[in-house]
């Protein structure tokens, strides 16, 4: 989900009806507290990443725990969303979204006073279930408060918070005092100021009993939007595996491709491929959502085939380029699918039918980011994992597209 142009409200529309009869507030007021809300968790998530050789050789810790860690935060993002998601119903929106914001500031706390790898694992688990908690409600709000803009925001600001946290991450390791701590005090801050932001402009939503049996792990998928969610989930596996691969390997990739590169530099092709992908969420915003996503994966695969050239050059250039054209894929890919699945949707639907689409967006990454790290963990060279871990999306990429191509009714149709 990226920042769009919006222009901010002085003050919050009528409220509009919403999942289980709870009000919420209208307009670009909200929409831009969402959707900064996830960029900062995302940059959040995002902040450990260019510091994990920093631990391992500090802590004599093997490679495989920053995979380790990666994985504790995508297992957690996908138990928030399964077993935890309905707490806005019990609890109300705003209690929710306030616990969460809470949960991401106690983790980057633990982050700062760590002194091994079990508070950096006890963070990321926190942080990943904070996030599950409030991604689906996060969502909702955006498409909501503003139904052409909403589902655009709801697309691009995750990879634009990815690409912010691990950029900054790296420029606050190099140039800044405290490399291990300065990220997290800054990222803790700002939270805490949405957190007054939320306080300040989200009312206190109706609370609704929930029978304990009610909070069974589910993903709740209405019968209108199946058709169009069995369509779209391969292309939402597939491009937010494509955002794993360059957050988990670009940043060793570009090492062994410059040895003696900075962290800010390590972490330039996630960077690159989130900005593009929002400048491209954007300029697509007016497309219908099939054909978005059709672009979505025809620049995936075309990102894709440079990556391995680039890979088998050892062509830094190439794969900056690589960078730059699969982030023309990731942003329509995840737009398009938003977009298609949401369509027609009630505003007590969308909560839960969101978290069923991060459910698979968190199979995709986690995927992409564990298994090279185990692969690479028992000898295999990551230059030859990166690149049968492209070949893989690719092919993958391909069966989406047919799929999609071959989508016919009314689902399918270009509903924006």
């Amino acid at each position: 989900m990226a920042s769009r142009s919006v222009h901010a409200a002085t003050s919050l529309e009528v409220p509009a009806p919403c999942r289980g009869g709870q009000d919420v507030p209208g307009g670009a007021g909200t929409l831009v507290l969402a959707s900064s809300i996830v960029v900062l968790f995302l940059a959040s998530a995002n902040a450990p990443s260019p510091l994990y050789q920093t631990y391992e050789s500090a802590w004599h810790a093997s490679a495989l725990i920053g995979t380790i860690a990666f994985a504790t935060y995508a297992v957690a993002v996908i138990g928030g969303l399964l077993w935890l998601d309905r707490l806005s119903e019990r609890f109300g929106r705003r209690a929710v979204l306030l616990t969460s914001i809470g949960g991401q500031v106690i983790a980057l706390a633990m982050f700062t006073l760590a002194g091994s790898f079990v508070p950096i694992f006890i963070g990321r688990a926190l942080q990943g279930l904070a996030s599950g908690v409030a991604f689906g409600t996060l969502s909702a709000l955006m498409i909501e408060s503003d139904k052409e803009r909403g589902p655009i925001a709801s697309a691009a600001s995750p990879g634009t918070g990815s690409g912010i946290g691990a950029l900054l991450s790296g420029f606050l390791i190099q140039y800044a005092p405290g490399p291990t701590h300065t990220i997290y005090l800054v990222l803790a801050s700002i939270l805490l100021a949405q957190g007054v932001l939320v306080l300040r402009l989200l009312p206190d939503t109706g609370r609704q009993p929930i029978a304990v049996l009610s909070l069974k792990p589910r993903v709740a998928v209405p019968p209108h939007a199946r058709a169009a969610f069995i369509r779209c989930a391969p292309v939402v596996f597939v491009v937010w595996g494509l955002s794993g691969f360059y957050a988990a390997l670009s940043p060793a990739l570009l090492r062994a491709l410059v040895p003696g590169a900075s962290g800010w530099q390590s972490a330039l092709p996630l960077f690159t491929l989130l900005g593009t992908a929002t400048v491209m969420t954007v300029a697509l915003r007016h497309v219908g959502g099939r054909a978005v996503t059709i672009v979505g994966l025809l620049m995936t695969l075309a990102g894709l085939g440079v990556t391995v050239a680039a890979l088998a050059l050892s062509s830094v250039g190439l794969y900056l380029a690589a960078g730059v054209i699969a982030g023309m894929g990731y942003g329509p890919g995840f737009q398009g699918p938003i977009r298609l699945v949401t369509a027609g949707s009630s505003d007590r639907d969308r909560p839960a039918l969101m978290a069923a689409v991060f459910v698979v967006a968190y199979l995709g990454l986690g995927a992409a980011a564990i298994v090279p790290g185990a692969l690479t963990s028992v000898g295999i060279p990551l230059t030859r994992v990166a690149a049968g871990l492209a070949i893989v999306l690719a092919v993958l990429s391909a069966a989406a597209l047919v799929t999609v191509v071959r989508a016919t009714g009314k689902v399918e149709s270009d509903a924006d």
